[in-house]
């Protein structure tokens, strides 16, 4: 079992997972590893050139371009183990490769949903999103990841779909008006279309008659 299936309580399921998005790689790709690209190429010439200096000049060559390739594999690594997920439960933000650190942010104390992006992030499918929730942190923020209207989307509708989900009891009256409430918090916000919100308030209206 791997670390995120750990992280998941009975029944708990992943809806959607993404990372960071590739183009943050770009910088640590052209700080890091052009350099040592560089470092590799003027050792093998310095070694075709000056042949009897072939052996010192070959390892401290490589001893100097071990240096950006282990910040630039440490990079790749952090990026590839930095995960945001939805699941039916919770907004999960993993990050760490040896040492974890995990932020999760219930559904259900999640009080706003702000989306940013920038001409280059609708081009290319970025984003950053900050949570707020109602607990001490207050405000979660995610920053540059791929598919965020995605992540928004998933999110926002298992938020909606929480007192609905099957095998959980009908709430009461006074729970209905809270969650049509909520709904209209949401419409107002503009974090849900006037056809979600009137289809998620008829099946709640409708669930109230039952």
């Amino acid at each position: 079992m791997g670390y995120i299936e750990q992280l998941l309580g009975e029944n708990e399921r992943i809806l959607f997972q993404t990372r960071q998005h590739p183009l943050v790689l770009l910088r640590p790709v052209l700080g890091y590893g052009i350099p040592a690209g560089v470092l590799i190429g003027l050792t093998i010439v310095s070694g075709i050139l000056f042949p009897p200096f072939t052996l010192p000049v070959v390892i401290a060559g490589m001893a100097l371009a071990a240096i950006p390739l282990v910040l630039l594999i440490r990079s790749l690594l952090r990026w590839w183990n930095e995960i945001y997920m939805v699941t039916t439960r919770r907004v999960v933000q993993v990050e760490g490769i040896l040492n974890k650190n995990v932020l999760d942010s219930s559904l259900e104390k999640v009080n706003d949903v702000v989306l940013r992006q920038s001409l280059w992030g609708r081009l290319f499918n970025y984003g950053d999103i900050e949570i707020l929730t109602g607990s001490e942190i207050g405000v979660n923020r995610l920053n540059r990841i791929a598919d965020p209207l995605r992540f928004k989307q998933v999110m926002l509708d298992q938020k909606a779909m929480l007192g609905e989900r099957p095998g959980l009891e009908s709430p009461g009256g006074g729970e209905i008006e809270v969650l049509l409430a909520q709904l209209e918090a949401l419409r107002r916000s503009g974090l849900l279309s006037d056809q979600e919100f009137e289809e998620k308030r008829q099946a709640l209206l409708k669930r109230r008659e039952t």
